[in-house]
């Protein structure tokens, strides 16, 4: 079954629309995490249209042109670091899901989330998918949607702070990035709740 087939079923199922709902950025050190609502239509279908994280970064941004032009409507929404801390992530990424749904256009009639937790307060029916953005083509666009847009704004940030080199690691917990952070400290766009364990080795306060 292809991921088109997949949605279809589901589409058959309540004669309506079908939106695909997917995060990125949760497990970083530093900066938002982003999510994406998309409604597809059932044709033309987007050819290589995978889930984000076995596509390259190049085959990304060629198809979000794609998707934004071929969608019923998309939106893309975030949660901030401060956020993040004060809500703790999966809250925070509940929170970005639940903007990006409520930023439609158009409401759909039922929505698939990649995961096994839906986030509360939806409006619209929904369905958890493990594993649904290698399954379902609405939920692979989402994801799409959603890594591009994170890793562009990451990209905004390594020009803000360039010591931190967001550029290469995006901001997750990569050698590099940690060395970065003993010599410079912590920026504003930091998730301190992420670094406690470097506050506790390095003395100061998280």
């Amino acid at each position: 079954m292809t991921n088109y087939e997949f949605d279809a079923a589901y589409r058959d199922s309540i004669a309506g629309l079908i939106c695909g709902v997917d995060e990125a950025g949760r497990g970083p050190l530093a900066g938002p995490v982003y999510a994406a609502a998309v409604i597809l239509p059932p044709d033309p279908e987007i050819p290589g249209l995978n889930d984000s994280k076995k596509l390259t970064e190049k085959k990304r941004e060629a198809l979000f042109p794609v998707i934004c032009e071929t969608a019923i409507a998309y939106s893309i929404a975030s949660a901030s670091e401060q956020e993040i801390d004060s809500l703790n992530i999966l809250q925070a990424t509940f929170l970005a899901m639940r903007r990006a749904v409520e930023g439609l256009q158009v409401s759909p009639d039922l929505i698939l989330i990649d995961g096994n937790q839906t986030p509360p307060g939806l409006a619209v029916p929904s369905q958890t998918v493990v594993k649904g953005d290698a399954l379902s083509a609405s939920i692979a666009a989402a994801s799409v949607l959603a890594k591009v847009s994170r890793d562009r704004y990451l990209l905004d940030l390594d020009k803000l702070y360039p010591q931190y080199g967001f550029k290469k690691h995006k901001g997750y917990g990569t050698k590099a990035h940690y060395e970065a952070l003993s010599e410079y400290g912590v920026s504003p766009v930091h998730r301190r709740s992420f670094l406690r364990s470097f506050f506790a080795k390095n003395g100061g306060d998280g």
